[in-house]
Order: structure tokens, then sequence, then C-alpha cells
């Protein structure tokens, strides 16, 4: 390491620029650090809210979790599913039959 300058008042100045230089390098690195992490934790805070749901607050609507949104789907599954079995008469899948047999009747049947 040199000796310095041989002037103690440069000297002096040179060592706090460098000082400076460094706390300014070490402070942008830990800003740079920290607006990531802020972010991680901003997009985990969104994930919580959309898993968990949001309450209803003034003039905004509140919005249901994950698990409440699968149980509405399984719900509306399950109501369409009774179209799709044969019953009395009035599900999808007997006006497809009815359809299916007046079809029949009005078509040759080439496979004889």
């Amino acid at each position: 390491m040199s000796q310095g300058t041989g002037v103690p008042a440069v000297d002096v100045i040179v060592i706090w620029s460098v000082a400076a230089v460094a706390v300014a390098g070490l402070a942008a690195l830990a800003w740079r650090t920290f607006r990531g992490v802020r972010r991680i934790v901003d997009r985990m805070d969104d994930l919580v809210d959309d898993w968990h749901g949001v309450p209803e607050r003034p003039g905004v609507p509140g919005r249901l979790g994950v698990m409440a949104r699968l149980r509405q789907i399984e719900v509306r599954l399950t109501s369409v599913e009774h179209e799709l079995q044969p019953n009395s008469g009035r599900s999808l899948r007997d006006a497809v039959d009815r359809v299916d047999a007046r079809t029949r009747t009005l078509t040759a049947d080439t496979d004889n």
C-alpha cells in the first residue's frame, strides 16, 4: 500500500471519499435488495388474498377464496349431472335419445 500523498489534509479527504463511496454503494445494494424482497412479499400477499378470499369493503365487492370457488364449481357440476342421465323424459339425455330414435326411423339402415 502506498504511504499516502504526504499532505495530511489530502489523505484525510481521500479516506473519507472512499468511505463515503463504500457506504453509498452498500446503501444502494441494501435498497435494491429491499425492493426485491418487498415485491416478493407483495405477490405472496396477493396469493394469500386470492386463496382465502377478500371481504367486501365500501365500493369494492368481495371475492371468494379458492376453496369456496371450487365448492361452487362442484355444486354446479352436480346440478348439471342429472341432465346427462336418462330420467323421466325431461333431461338433455332423454331429448338426445328421442332425436336419435326419430332419426333412425327417417333414414334407411345401410348396415343390413
